[in-house]
């Protein structure tokens, strides 16, 4: 992963020195209003193409919107005697832009150098309800990671609004049906620099991250057995490490990456196993007649949520991360599978069927504020949540084929990953890349 030099931009002797945030903002809060935010149009230093910068900003108008945080007012929607201006203003004229709509004010420029190989992109942060400078950076970095960059614009943004950087610079990975295949791609969280990590014409299923973030472990019937596989992020180094007769599936690492809890089975009956990292020294956690299936660690490590048929249908359960301590957590619906731990402890995310289509649900750990989120008219599968707990990813039929879409963890705000035609299902979040 490329790293960036970051520097605290000095900042010019116009500028009130950086205060602490105004707001602090939660998009699934009940009383959530979006923080008007103005862009003005961004300054192209020296002799750097217009069409680069005009990218730059598009990428970032896009990114906040993403984030449910803002109402974006890009500098076309502005009065014509602010329209046109560009770059970062100084805070003796900031007054101006108190007619433009916005609470908060965030300006930029571009400097490509003269091989045109590298970027600075700085900006700066304005309350302009208080008339306040709040922060300004400035990240080098190569070219062709212009989109990382601006996300990483993005992320201080929101760092400095809410307490907490965004997750412009996570990845999703998730299934795509290519003919009769299925293979693991890899997009960003907007969608952009969609690659495969898989291209074997196999059956390629439930890909999970590593914690590093540098490997995605899936299930694949390759060898026509569906056994656990790693690879790394650029598809090389492909390592089989759980080929046991039968079922290898819906893996999920522990957080501290010393453990694997997986689906294995055979001859119809399926129980939740722990691993070692490195495939070895499987363990036995659940037992009796029922099936047992998709575990999911809490955020601690201490637990792990699971479905069962143990009670006549799927359901989903809860346990201590050793197989004791088993109870059960859902008690509506009459089909509840495939549960996600939110990070931030609150809820658990999971698919149930409701009015004879499926649906993503949140429940919280105690079994309480059981609230569907996703419309009637479709099926909707899979749900993950972001690092943050700010978003669920799932796979959805809405616009005909099935597709990753995102939404908050409230339900608002749902849109489609990428622009493709269908084929995709079981997402899975990554880490943070900084």
């Amino acid at each position: 992963m490329v790293k960036y030099f970051i520097y605290i931009l000095i900042l010019f002797s116009f500028f009130i020195p950086s205060v602490e945030a105004r707001v602090y903002l939660d998009i699934n809060a009940p009383t959530f209003v979006q923080i008007p935010i103005v862009l003005p149009k961004w300054k192209s230093v020296e002799k750097t193409p217009p069409a680069l910068t005009a990218k730059l900003y598009e990428v970032l108008v896009n990114d906040l919107t993403l984030s449910g945080f803002f109402k974006v007012i890009d500098h076309s929607l502005l009065p014509f005697y602010l329209k046109e201006k560009e770059g970062i203003p100084s805070m003796l004229s900031i007054q101006e832009w108190a007619s433009s709509g916005g609470e908060i004010l965030l300006a930029g420029e571009a400097t490509l150098d003269g091989d045109g190989l590298n970027l600075r992109l700085k900006f700066h942060l304005v309350d302009l309800v208080e008339q306040k400078h709040l922060t300004g950076k400035q990240f080098d970095g190569q070219l062709q990671n212009f989109r990382n960059m601006v996300h990483r614009i993005a992320d201080e943004t929101i760092l400095h609004l809410t307490g907490e950087k965004g997750i412009h610079n996570t990845k999703i990975a998730y299934v795509i049906r290519q003919g009769e295949s299925r293979e693991i791609s890899v997009a960003d969280f907007d969608g952009a620099n969609v690659r495969p990590i898989t291209q074997n014409q196999s059956i390629n299923l439930s890909p999970i991250w590593t914690p590093d973030g540098q490997k995605i472990a899936f299930t694949s019937y390759l060898k026509r057995n569906p056994d656990l596989y790693l690879i790394d992020l650029n598809g090389r180094n492909l390592q089989r490490f759980s080929s046991h007769p039968g079922l290898n599936v819906s893996p999920s690492w522990s957080p501290d990456g010393k453990q694997i809890a997986l689906m294995m089975g055979m001859e119809g009956k399926s129980d939740i196993y722990l691993l070692d990292a490195n495939g070895g020294n499987p363990r036995r956690l659940t037992g009796g007649h029922g099936n047992e299936s998709t575990p999911r660690w809490s955020p601690d490590g201490q637990q792990i949520v699971f479905s069962s048929d143990r009670s006549g249908s799927p359901q989903i359960y809860i346990m201590s991360w050793d197989g004791s301590n088993v109870r059960r957590l859902t008690y509506e619906g009459n089909y509840n599978t495939s549960p996600s731990w939110s990070p931030k402890w609150d809820r658990i995310a999971f698919c149930g069927r409701a009015g004879g289509q499926f649906h993503i649900f949140t429940i919280g750990a105690d079994g309480s504020g059981l609230k569907k989120l996703t419309p009637n008219g479709s099926n909707n599968e899979g749900p993950c949540w972001s690092p943050d707990g700010r978003y669920i990813a799932f796979s959805s039929t809405r616009a005909g084929g099935s597709r990753i879409f995102i939404m908050n963890a409230n339900g608002f705000n749902q849109r489609p990953l990428t622009t493709s035609k269908g084929g995709e299902s079981s997402p899975a979040w990554s880490k943070r890349f900084e």
